[in-house]
């Protein structure tokens, strides 16, 4: 497995402050975030200029470029995601789900839209991935099976987040094991109760929580998974949380993430 994180952690910064605090808490990786409002690190609008930054980021300190997290569903948002991908040597394109949990139209319409969009990332050589979200048409296992189940193409796959499968009421070591099969990407925090939000940053960070992640880990491995797992904290810039308690939040998650590889004996 590749640990990383996601840039949104450091949302607050410009791109290369994200990839310098990446690099010095040992990572091996950064997951770059195209999320307008939340950060200004892959800004798709100037998709060439801010993929070759990030290419040239990557080897200036070492990080491989795990990944891109660019939420919406706009086709033509996510084809500039997906020519920014393909110029920067980004894998995996993350996006949400989009419509309301328990709606057979919404989800339907989300099916719909994202084997579209595979088919639009494989045209490009990158790998689509969607996660389980709280509220929206994909939330739980049963209806992530349901995507799987839908979507065949080999340019889709799951992207796992713990946190929101814990909020959905279900055992995320469990649910892991479930789809782990179409699982091509996993989103990692931890989460303290089962409220729709994520709490607070800090309690974001692995080890933080209620939830266990030695056994979310332990189950990727057990099953020969080797992709990105890529630490997604928000809340940072709306919070007004300083550089130093972001460093702390990443440097403390990579940490319990290596100790867990240790735990199962992935590293």
């Amino acid at each position: 497995m590749k640990l990383g994180l996601n840039s949104v952690l450091f949302g607050a910064w410009d791109m290369e402050t994200a990839f310098k605090y990446t690099a010095m808490a040992g990572y091996d990786g950064i997951e770059v975030a195209a999320i307008g409002g939340m950060s200004q690190h892959l800004v798709l609008d100037n998709w060439r200029e801010t993929a070759r930054e990030a290419r040239r980021l990557g080897r200036e300190y070492g990080l491989e470029l795990l990944a891109m997290e660019q939420p919406r569903q706009d086709p033509n948002m996510m084809e500039k995601a997906f020519q920014a991908a393909n110029e920067a040597g980004i894998p995996v394109v993350n996006c949400g789900p989009g419509g309301k949990s328990d709606d057979e139209e919404t989800f339907q319409q989300s099916i719909d839209s994202l084997g579209s969009l595979a088919d639009m990332a494989e045209k490009y050589g990158v790998t689509l991935c969607v996660k389980a979200h709280v509220g929206a048409a994909i939330y739980n296992t049963p209806t992530t099976l349901r995507a799987m189940e839908a979507i065949s193409s080999p340019a889709f796959g799951i992207d796992m987040d713990p946190s929101h499968i814990h909020r959905a009421n279900e055992n995320p070591v469990e649910a892991i094991a479930a789809v782990v099969s179409r699982v091509k990407h996993v989103h990692i925090r931890d989460c303290k109760g089962r409220e729709r939000g994520p709490g607070d940053p800090e309690n974001q960070a692995n080890g933080r929580g209620d939830i266990d992640l030695v056994g979310y880990i332990r189950v990727l491995h057990e099953n020969g998974y080797d992709g990105p797992v890529n630490l997604e904290v928000i809340g940072t810039r709306a919070q007004g949380h300083s550089l130093e308690q972001c460093c702390i939040i990443g440097a403390e998650t990579r940490g319990h993430m290596q100790a867990s590889l240790q735990a199962c004996g992935a590293r």
